[in-house]
């Protein structure tokens, strides 16, 4: 780290260094290369379309292998000093279609429709943190550590391992412009929460995917590998979600509980389809987590109650108190992709509609 940051500090002049990021071909892991600008962008439109090696990312074949990546939102770079950013691309084909692992078009677009309805999501992202081995950082070699119990929001050695990570992520995310609201040490141990939001509208999934990106690149820095897994560890041991507050203009203002009821009534009659949308295997990395137990909900059948973490939907027992607020939607995977929770969210809850 010392060499690299002697490299990092030299002067690089007017030169703007633009690192694109995108979403690969699995819908779960983000690739980046970087591209030498003359001028600050202000806004993505003033970025120019780039390409990458899509046979290489398992989003395109040998023989048409160029894939388009289009600039759709900048933030400040936290990892190389200076005037420099990071560039958050959707991934198009030859003929500028949006590829298969492209969410974020269909979002935008659904996005775009209920706009009126000024959707607000905050997206609570957990993740466990693990050695180059893939065993869980800081846990014993043979064995296991204690209990759950002492490890949530806990303080001590012998309690927390990671730290380190969990807060440089944090101060990297508030330098990058991110709307990170919050961060905290989680049931199991090796095991940390940061919450994004509140955001409108699509750019929720844009600052969970940039908020990954920053912890993976952090958590090189410390030489530790990040997980997403939603039950990284089997056994008696917390899974990993990604639960998803949602709330309408109407759902904020007085009386808005009744909105919520008329929202949790829709999503009840939608679980099946949302729980295949909720991780990137179709609903079978959640049904490891979403069991009954460890504050889940089985994903069997769709449940609701006021300040109950066992459910499917949760109402905050704030919300129920002053009559408005919002919904948490428990059933989320830490690997869902955030375009693809929100858009859902949107067609069942505002717009009715699945077509298209």
């Amino acid at each position: 780290m010392a060499t690299n940051h002697y490299y990092s500090t030299l002067p690089q002049g007017d030169v703007v260094l633009a690192t694109y990021i995108w979403i690969d071909g699995t819908g779960q892991h983000i690739r980046g290369k970087t591209k030498t600008l003359f001028s600050y962008p202000q806004y993505p439109s003033d970025l120019p379309v780039w390409n990458f090696d899509g046979s290489s990312t398992g989003q395109a074949s040998g023989h048409d292998s160029d894939v388009y990546i289009r600039p759709v939102a900048i933030y400040r770079d936290p990892f190389i000093p200076g005037n420099n950013c990071l560039v958050l691309c959707e991934t198009l084909d030859s003929e500028e279609r949006p590829l298969p692992s492209n969410k974020r078009n269909a979002c935008a677009k659904v996005m775009e429709r209920a706009k009126d309805t000024h959707p607000w999501f905050g997206i609570e992202q957990e993740y466990t943190l693990l050695d180059k081995d893939l065993h869980p950082f800081g846990w014993p070699k043979q064995g296991f550590p204690g209990p759950q119990g002492p490890y949530y929001c806990g303080v001590g050695a012998n309690k927390i391992y990671g730290r380190q990570v969990m807060d440089a992520h944090y101060k990297a995310c508030i330098y990058a412009g991110l709307k990170i609201c919050g961060t905290n040490v989680e049931v199991m141990p090796s095991q940390f929460e940061y919450q994004i939001g509140p955001c409108e509208g699509v750019a929720a999934g844009d600052e969970v995917w940039v908020a990954r990106y920053i912890l993976e690149r952090v958590a090189e820095d410390f030489d530790v590998v990040v997980t997403f897994d939603p039950k990284p560890v089997a056994g008696d041991w917390n899974g990993t979600g990604a639960h998803c507050n949602f709330s309408t203009l109407a759902m904020r203002q007085e009386g808005g509980i009744e909105k919520i009821k008329e929202a949790i009534e829709r999503l009840s009659k939608e679980h099946d389809r949302h729980i295949r949308l909720y991780d990137p295997k179709g609903g079978e990395d959640n049904k490891r987590r979403l069991t009954g137990h460890h504050e889940t909900a089985s994903y069997l059948r769709f449940s609701s109650g006021v300040a109950h973490r066992g459910s499917s939907v949760r109402i905050p027992r704030q919300c129920s108190k002053e009559g408005k607020g919002y919904l948490e939607d428990r059933r989320p995977a830490a690997n869902c992709d955030p375009y693809q929770v929100t858009e859902a969210l949107m067609r069942t809850v505002v717009l009715q509609d699945w077509s298209n």
